[in-house]
Parts: C-alpha cells; structure tokens; sequence
C-alpha cells in the first residue's frame, strides 16, 4: 500500500467511470482491481491505496457462479474484462473470460451495454449511456435468479441448444449454483 499505482485502478473512490480516454494510460501502465470479497468490501481502505486514476465500472450484470445474474457485483475477472472492453482492448478481454468456464456468459448478458460503452468517446458519455440505458428499462431486476424463471429463459437461450447462439458465443449453461433443493433431486434421477 506504500507505493502508488500509476495506471488505472478499478475502485470505489473513482471519481469518473472507465472509458476510451483511458486506453492510453491503461496500455502505458496498466489497469488494476483490489481482489476482496464483496462481503468485506468496508474493510478495503481504499482511500489509503495511492493510485494515479482510480475508476468506477459502469452498471454491468455479473455472470461468475457466485454473484450470477446481480448488477454490479462483478468478478476481478469481469471488472478487468469490462473495463477493457470499454477502452478498446476486446481482444485481450476474451483471453482473460475464455479462461473461465461461464466468461461467456458475462459477454452474453452484457452484450449491449458493453458495446455501447465502448462506443463512449469519455467518461460523461459512459455515464450518459448507463442513465439512459436503465431509464429504458421498466423494470431492472436486483439479482437475475432461477426464481423469476428459468435462466436460459431469460437470457433467450434455448437449453437443449448445443449450436452457438448468434453471438457466436457456446450457449449458455444452467448456474448449478442457484439449483433449488427440488431440481438438485430432478437432476439426480435422470
């Protein structure tokens, strides 16, 4: 904690969101996250981490097996990828979520908002897209869960698809981790 950061840190204390006027200093210095618990987020004293530009991540759905479908409480894989994504650097954002099982989940429920973002020229324009995007919105869910419906039905996947969706992305898998006790016995006696 004694010596600063001089790239971009993805933080809470940002005082602007990430975006394409980032992409300089990102590929000069670097682009970081504080890898914490979500639980123990008051615990981080990010104030005292010195960094020359730390940054807020747009509103996003997190996609890993333990935060699936809750806005905002992204992996340290998905707020590198995310923050990536937005500065240009797709390329290197799929190496990091193709190392993860469900990575392209987090491509799938993003899809739109991750493209519009990284169409955002600054971080007013980032933010701008975001406002927007939610008051479009009717109705956003806080957690995407099995007991609004199935989640392959909410993200439009067909389960029994074993063809790559128009994304060209594999289809997405059901979360195991959201099973209820009721369909952990279905599952088992078939």
């Amino acid at each position: 904690m004694n010596s600063g950061f001089g790239g971009i840190a993805l933080s809470p204390v940002g005082k602007q969101c990430v975006s394409r006027e980032d992409y300089n200093l990102i590929k000069r210095k670097g682009l970081a996250v504080v890898d914490c618990s979500w639980h123990r987020l008051d615990d981080v004293p990010f104030v005292k981490l010195r960094c020359a530009a730390p940054r807020l991540l747009p509103w996003l759905v997190a996609a890993n097996p333990v935060n699936y479908g809750r806005p905002c409480e992204l992996s340290c894989v998905e707020a590198l990828s995310a923050a990536l994504i937005i500065c240009g650097e797709e390329e290197t954002a799929n190496l990091l979520l193709g190392k993860f099982k469900w990575g392209h989940a987090f491509l799938s429920l993003n899809r739109e908002l991750l493209k519009a973002y990284s169409e955002c020229q600054n971080a007013a324009d980032v933010i701008s897209v975001q406002n927007t995007w939610l008051s479009q919105q009717t109705q956003v869910p806080k957690v995407l869960s099995d007991d609004q419906g199935d989640a392959a039905e909410l993200l439009n996947c067909e389960e029994d698809s074993n063809s790559d969706s128009e994304d060209g992305l594999p289809p997405l898998e059901r979360n195991i981790n959201h099973l209820t006790l009721e369909e952990e016995s279905e599952e088992e006696s078939e």
